[in-house]
């Protein structure tokens, strides 16, 4: 008794769970992760990256001759699907090479990139470069470059067209070709402006080259269209590439956005690279893992965007060990990831703005926007 305190006052106070806080600071740092992912992880194979390009290409090729023989509106669904999704996949593939992840070699990256993007209409260096300023802010309010959350001052300021055109399904999910031409609300600049504000003087001429090298596919599609006729041309190519812009906006929003319990965003002193890469969700796409090449296992990806895809499920196993609760598990998926839709529409029903104040904040939602919709307690 002579110790001020009872034995059960000691155990209940060990006993105390406190509740996870993913916004304080991690008690590791980033050289940790890294020493915790072998080495090998960090190897790039050209001619592994290679197999997979011509992997794609040809599917590409197979179901395009395919949908042309038969020619018939039974297959045509089943042809959109296939070949949109593989848009997808030589989307991302092309993305390895503006992170510098599919080889060493930053010619081949260059060639097989611009070859890869501008078959989709993606300008290659334009892409590259801002989706380089979202790895290096992710999670930062102000600097952030990819479905930013938006300051409520700003929020407000927006008509209801531009609210429902950013937060209703299937509006969202097709933002991805206007984002290009104009970025995201309260930025300006396009991708295809090489005096625009998110490149710097001495990258100029990439910009002008990816340009080109998208016109000119433009006008190879005008061209086709001219011989073949634009009903068969939107039917090879045009529903495939609105079914792509759809995977890129789905997949890309659920990275940053959607998770159980809400995660933070960060603006001034607060702000880390670390904290801004933790706050990434992976997600578990069934069947259509292998298929885009592992892009859903993201938080590794955010950290070390020069880790290959083909490395990226070894990679994040060893590095839970240092993460711990700073890592969220993805729910299993079955073959077809239904479970992320649901997950998409909870959060563009809630995750409407976050405040003008603070350098730790969270989405809020806007009772307005969807009366129906009201958030769970967190």
């Amino acid at each position: 008794m002579g110790l001020g305190i009872s034995e059960i006052d000691y155990k209940s106070s060990n006993d105390i769970e406190f509740e996870f806080d993913p916004s304080a600071p991690p008690p590791f740092r980033l050289a940790d992760i890294r020493i915790a992912i072998p080495k090998h992880c960090w190897v790039k194979d050209p001619f592994r990256s290679l197999s997979y390009v011509f992997r794609d290409l040809a599917l590409i090729a197979t179901f395009i001759a395919t949908a042309i023989y038969l020619d018939t509106w039974l297959f045509y669904p089943i042809y959109w699907a296939i070949q949109g999704t593989i848009f997808w996949a030589i989307f991302v593939l092309g993305h390895d090479c503006g992170h510098g992840s599919f080889s060493d070699n930053l010619l081949l990256n260059n060639v097989v990139g611009h070859i890869l993007h501008s078959v989709i209409l993606v300008p290659y260096h334009g892409w590259r470069i801002s989706h380089k300023s979202h790895h290096q802010n992710h999670g930062n309010v102000e600097t952030d470059e990819s479905w930013v959350p938006m300051p409520e001052k700003l929020y407000k300021k927006m008509g209801y067209s531009s609210k429902i055109l950013r937060y209703k399904i299937p509006f969202p999910l097709l933002a991805y070709p206007m984002y290009l031409m104009k970025r995201s609300p309260g930025k300006s600049g396009s991708h295809f402006n090489p005096y625009s504000d998110l490149f710097q003087p001495n990258e100029r001429n990439y910009i002008v080259t990816s340009t080109v090298c998208w016109t000119i596919m433009a006008a190879i599609l005008v061209y086709l269209c001219t011989v073949f006729g634009t009903l068969l041309m939107f039917k090879i190519y045009g529903v495939p590439y609105l079914i792509f812009v759809m995977w890129l906006d789905f997949v890309t929003y659920l990275h940053h956005h959607g998770y159980e319990k809400k995660l933070p965003w960060y603006r001034g002193k607060e702000w880390s690279y670390l904290r801004g890469g933790l706050t990434t969700v992976d997600r578990d796409y069934g069947l259509f893992n292998n298929i885009h090449h592992d892009i859903g296992t993201h938080v590794i990806h955010h950290l070390f965007p020069q880790i290959p895809h083909y490395h990226l499920r070894e990679a994040t196993k060893a590095a839970k060990l240092v993460l711990g609760k700073y890592y969220r598990e993805p729910k299993q998926s079955g073959p077809i990831p239904f479970h992320l839709i649901k997950d998409l529409s909870r959060s563009m029903k809630q995750d409407h703005y976050v405040s003008d104040y603070g350098e730790i904040v969270f989405y809020q939602t806007d009772p307005h926007l969807f009366p129906s919709s009201s958030p769970k307690e967190e």
